[in-house]
């Protein structure tokens, strides 16, 4: 543990490749931030209709799901650079075409696709390019944690002021903000990021390490860890009914969307000022149930500030996931890792969408938001605890290196 929390966190930002990479992914994801807010209010005006606008919002996830699986394997099969600045340079421009006043909404459709669909490979290279840059494991776990804390906070200031941003740039230019995002992230990521060679080679195939990761028990536990967070989320999509139900204001939706992910960062900065990267591994399966526990105490029908506290607390427990994730791509090859973190994460996209339509379904069918995130929470710990005793035999079989 070091005496000083600031140079802990930060000590990654002295590496001038990480800077980059680290400035670009803040600048795109505020970006998409913008573009988000921006498109539910585009399609909305235009066509009247919450249905085209939820569909149109879903279409920032799903392709996603399918690039996870089928494209980020060329993270491991070109230079990483050069998939990292091409697919920013294309998601520029396709962005920069969305923006054009009066396009149409079934182009605009197709665009948004096509931008989620280029997401993918850029989102693998991103994190193999950092496991790269930082052998050491403290080290790369801190640029983790500050990628972490980074994206939450974005996210914070998205669900603080984005609509008004967008209220008061207009739709087209805030996509166009979007674009130029993009467009910096290319070029800085192109002179800045080392040109290395590709880790793969022209075999390496989607199904290479999809096959290579299900074949290793301690990697199976680790996405068995970060599927837990398909219950942790449940909360997000009861924001509105939650509310209501807490008689609370109608910004009170608002308040409990930004809840988590306060609770992440506060978290996250926690871990990193006290906790070294085998502390952290300990420690796994423990977070991993209270920050589902914590849910299951919505059984005692709080109002709205200690459903506050309790959702915070929450999202602190709940920044386990960076050791995870960090893990994962550490315990992987390099050669696989573009394709192995697509998969990761395309579970881990699935999880939160199964997690959240299930909670939706719980919610409607006893009437209440306060009950389907206690159910959640019950589930949650009922299956994160034999994954935490799973979790524990296998960190000590590779602390032993008796196998895998």
């Amino acid at each position: 543990m070091t005496t000083d929390a600031t140079s802990r966190l930060t000590a990654p930002l002295r590496n001038v490749e990480y800077r980059v990479l680290w400035a670009a992914e803040a600048v795109s994801s505020a970006g998409d931030q913008l573009a988000k807010v921006a498109l539910a209010i585009l399609v909305y005006n235009r066509t009247g209709s919450a249905l085209w606008a939820a569909v149109v919002y879903a279409l920032t996830f799903l392709p996603a799901l399918a690039g996870g699986l089928g494209l980020s394997f060329l993270a491991d099969r070109y230079r990483r650079r050069t998939v990292l600045s091409a697919s920013a340079a294309v998601q520029a421009v396709l962005v920069g075409l969305m923006s054009l006043p009066g396009m149409p909404l079934a182009v605009l459709c197709l665009l948004l696709v096509a931008v989620q669909l280029a997401a993918s490979p850029a989102n693998a290279a991103q994190n193999a390019i950092t496991r790269e840059v930082f052998t050491d494991d403290e080290l790369y776990l801190r640029s983790q944690d500050l990628r972490g804390i980074t994206t939450n906070t974005v996210q914070l200031l998205g669900l603080a002021g984005g609509g008004l941003l967008v209220s008061a740039v207009g739709t087209s230019w805030a996509l166009a903000v979007d674009a130029v995002s993009f467009a910096v992230a290319a070029v800085i990521v192109r002179v800045w990021v080392k040109n290395r060679p590709a880790a793969g080679s022209e075999r390496t195939t989607w199904f290479s390490a999809t096959r290579w990761v299900f074949g290793q028990r301690k990697l199976r536990v680790l996405i068995a860890l970060s599927w837990l967070v398909g219950l942790a989320v449940v909360p997000e999509g009861l924001a509105a009914p939650l509310a209501q139900q807490l008689n609370a204001p109608p910004a009170a939706v608002g308040w409990l969307l930004a809840a988590d992910p306060l609770g992440f960062v506060a978290g996250a900065y926690l871990l990193s000022k006290f906790a070294s990267a085998p502390v952290r591994q300990r420690l796994l399966g423990v977070l991993a149930t209270m920050s589902l526990g914590l849910l299951a105490l919505f059984l005692v029908q709080p109002n709205l500030v200690l459903a506050l506290i309790l959702l915070a607390l929450a999202g602190a427990m709940g920044s386990y996931i960076i050791t995870v994730t960090a893990t994962f791509s550490t315990w992987v090859p390099n050669e696989l890792r573009g394709g192995a973190g697509g998969l990761y994460r395309t579970g881990l996209r699935v999880a939160q969408g199964v997690g959240v339509a299930l909670g939706g379904v719980v919610a409607q069918t006893t009437g209440s938001a306060i009950t389907a995130i206690a159910l959640a929470g019950l589930a949650g710990v009922a299956l994160a605890i034999p994954t935490a005793f799973s979790w524990t035999r296998v960190r000590h079989t590779v602390a032993a290196g008796t196998g895998l």
